[in-house]
Parts: C-alpha cells; structure tokens; sequence
C-alpha cells in the first residue's frame, strides 16, 4: 500500500508570519548593547536562515561585528528572550487553516521542514494550536543537516511516514526552492513570506498569494507527477 501524498511547509513567512515577536526580540536584544533598531523593512528579509544569521546581519548592517564568544553570548540572549514571547504578535497567515482542512480530507499528510530550532518550533505551533495537524516537525537540529540540504526535507518526510516521490514543498525563500529542487520536489511558492529576491524570480512550480489557492496547487502538481490520482 501506498503511503499517504504529504506536503512539507517551511514554517516562517511560510505557514506563520513570525516577523514581529523575531524582529521585536532583535531590536530587543540591539538596544541592551546601545544598538539602534533595525526597521522592520529592513529586518524582514533577514529573516528564514535562523537565529545566528538574522543576528549576523542585523549587527552587520549597523557596522558591528562582535567576535565568536560575544555573537554566542548575543545568540543565547535573543533565545532566551523570542522563547518567553514566540507568539505574543505572530500569527498564521490568513486562509491557512482552511487549506490544512481542505488538503487532510483528501488524504494528504502534512509536515514542517524549518530552519527554526526544533524546540521553538514547537513552542510556537503549540501556543498557535496548530501542533497537532502536523505529522512531524522538524528544525534545523533536528538532523545533522539543515536545509537547503536535501537530506533534510527527506529524512522529514520519512519521519512523517511519507515518500519523496508522493511529496510537495511549499516555502516563501530561495533556500525552500533549493531543498525541493535538490531532492527532486515539485515546489510551491509563497509571495507573502520573507526573501530579499521576489518568489516569482525564483521560479517555483507555482506561485500562490493567498493560501485560499494553495489546495488546489497542491493537487495540480500531484495530479501532474502521475503519483496520486485526485479531483480538485
């Protein structure tokens, strides 16, 4: 027997937007070192590669560029700080739960491929209510590797009982168009998320902007790989 059809979603820009808490706890974290805030304009395409990046960029944008031990020490203060407030202002994009619905009555199982830290990850589907609908979620420490590694996108699936060749990807940045291009998976682009090189320039296999268009991609795609017969 065949497994279920699933559909991997990256998580930030993606499925919730977390811009506010994650550039809140940035500026947070800047201003105890007398750093001026980074607008959220600015901050917003920082933000997909993780923790350390976003922190990299941001301080790099203001001209500094603190040592190993310091970013460790900055790192464990913006954690410590984005755990305690991980959804006071995120919130799931509109449409989501209704195309979750739509996708999981048609048999289709779902999962989270992110380069967020498991751990917070789950802390925020859990505040959001939203852990439940997934069959594995899966962050960059989750596997030895992270994304746009391909192994990790598969070691995913196989965790949430699926196949590579039944699959499809949905992200908002060109690290979720090279994972699902590296392991030979049909990707869906989102153009509300976060990413300093517009979704439509990166050339998914579609482009949705809403999730109210989301199923019905899924099941073009599904239906165009020959892997699942369905009806839209």
């Amino acid at each position: 027997m065949l497994p279920d059809p699933i559909v991997v979603f990256d998580l930030d820009g993606t499925l919730i937007d977390t811009a506010p808490d994650l550039i809140h706890t940035l500026n947070a974290i800047l201003a105890t070192e007398g750093i001026p805030a980074i607008p959220a304009a600015t901050a917003r395409p920082m933000i997909g590669g993780g923790v350390r990046p976003l922190l990299e960029q941001a301080l790099s944008e203001r001209g500094r560029f603190p040592g190993e031990a310091a970013m460790d020490a900055l790192f464990a203060r913006y954690i410590g700080h984005y755990q305690e407030h991980i959804a006071d202002r995120s919130r799931p994009y509109p449409g989501l739960e209704a195309a979750l619905d739509r996708l999981s009555s048609r048999g289709f199982a779902l999962a989270v491929c992110t380069n967020k830290y498991e751990a917070l990850s789950l802390r925020l589907l859990d505040a959001l209510g939203l852990t439940a609908r997934f069959a594995a979620i899966c962050g960059q420490d989750t596997f030895p590797m992270k994304k746009p590694d391909p192994d990790t996108l598969r070691r995913t699936i196989e965790r949430a009982g699926g196949d590579v060749g039944r699959a499809v990807m949905v992200g908002d940045s060109e690290t979720d168009i090279r994972v699902a291009r590296a392991a030979g998976i049909p990707v869906i682009g989102v153009d509300f998320g976060y990413t300093r090189i517009p979704m439509a320039e990166l050339s998914p296999d579609r482009l949705i902007g809403h999730f109210d268009a989301l199923p019905d991609a899924v099941f073009d795609l599904v239906r165009g790989s020959g892997s699942h017969a369905i009806t839209a």
